[in-house]
């Protein structure tokens, strides 16, 4: 889904022109290269320009390291190469206060470009346009919002999490042609092949977190740890299990941090498991079931911009009854697998208007299986709304 901005960002600012589009979609293209890294910051990238060439670039790096902005600035200065009048692409509006690190709009401004061109207004309370007015009171033009829906896609982790205050939640599965994750006995490996496993990994390797159901966790004993792709950063595992029945014995417990959210306290288990690693989270129960919404909260007040649930049926049923799916990623095998388990486990509805809204984004082959990936429209545009900046208008 795609909108024009009839408008900038304010009044004064510069009309983007075909030129910043083809530079900005550079620039998004090289953000691309930190989907692993920086959680939970944005991913962001920043090309400075002169007379049509890219004189340097950078994207933000790990945690606490240097952003887009800096990046970029102190490869130009590698390269022996002037700032000063040249113009700034940068995915996400400049940083405006003090956090880790200290505000790349201070950079900027000591760099003195002419103009700096912004894919998105950042919805960050501690930025929210801060970053855009000082740009302007210092004299450097601004131009945009310039391929914000584009750009969106990189980080809409990130914006959910400013702006709804929940992650971004995605929810991957492999099924058969006839829409089942397993047979009536629970085998499952494997229903897609090697190519679609390996496309699965760089979506785990991309959130936050990885997020099963105690049941998948009983059944199959997965890692959930990222292996067919490199990756400097691991996600979080996190396991819903209402009455705090996983066993010390599981394998999501041999090395790295993991997340049980529960209903039930057992503190002796709790200190066991704190012992490896593992933070054990007790929420609210809600018709005997963890309050997955209030799982979806906490999550956001930690800091994870997106979500990666991998489960079964029951729990992908539950988030999809609970509203939290906002992706739908599923492999399709060729297999036709007969009785066996769904995709979904949801109660029977009256009418087809009842059912979530999602609509297709793309399809692919991988080797011999198709990946399908559905989005609700509903989740998308406040994000893209937010993004445009308070003075925007779409065409």
């Amino acid at each position: 889904m795609t909108h024009a901005t009839s408008r900038s960002f304010g009044d004064t600012d510069s009309v983007a022109t075909p030129e910043d589009e083809a530079f900005m979609r550079q620039a998004i293209a090289l953000s691309r290269e930190g989907l692993y890294v920086p959680n939970p910051n944005p991913r962001v990238a920043c090309l400075i320009v002169r007379d049509g060439h890219v004189l340097a670039s950078g994207v933000t790096q790990a945690v606490g390291g240097p952003h887009a902005e800096v990046m970029a600035l102190r490869q130009a200065a590698e390269r022996g190469v002037q700032v000063n009048g040249a113009t700034v692409y940068v995915t996400l509006e400049p940083c405006s206060h003090f956090g880790r690190t200290p505000p790349c709009v201070d950079a900027l401004i000591a760099a003195k470009p002419a103009r700096v061109v912004v894919a998105l207004f950042d919805p960050n309370p501690l930025v929210s346009g801060q970053g855009l007015a000082r740009l302007r009171a210092a004299g450097i033009a601004v131009t945009g919002p310039v391929c914000a829906a584009e750009a969106l896609e990189i980080n809409p982790g990130f914006v959910a999490r400013m702006t709804r205050k929940t992650p971004w939640v995605w929810l991957k599965s492999a099924a058969s042609l006839d829409g089942r994750i397993a047979l009536e006995n629970g085998q499952s490996q494997w229903i897609t092949g090697a190519v679609a496993r390996a496309d699965g990994h760089h979506w785990r390797a991309r959130s936050c977190v990885v997020l099963t159901g105690l049941r998948t966790l009983l059944a199959d004993d997965p890692q959930l740890n990222v292996r067919a792709v490199q990756t400097p950063r691991q996600p979080i595992r996190a396991v819903i299990d209402t009455r705090f029945e996983i066993p010390e014995t599981a394998r999501i417990f041999d090395g790295g941090k993991v997340w049980v959210f529960t209903s039930v306290a057992n503190p002796e288990k709790a200190q066991r498991l704190a012992d490896r690693q593992v933070q054990v989270v007790t929420v609210p129960a809600v018709n005997g079931r963890v309050d997955l919404q209030a799982v979806m909260q906490w999550m956001g007040a930690n800091q994870i911009n997106e979500v990666h649930v991998e489960a079964g049926g029951a729990l992908h049923g539950a988030l999809l009854q609970a509203g939290l799916v906002d992706e739908l990623l599923v492999y399709v095998s060729s297999k036709i697998l007969g009785a066996g388990r769904p995709l979904f486990d949801l109660a029977a509805f009256d009418s087809l208007s009842q059912p979530a809204a999602f609509r297709f984004l793309s399809c692919q082959l991988l080797g011999d299986d198709m990946q399908l990936r559905l989005r609700r429209p509903d989740s998308w545009q406040p994000l893209l709304d937010a993004v445009l900046g308070p003075a925007a208008t779409r065409a």
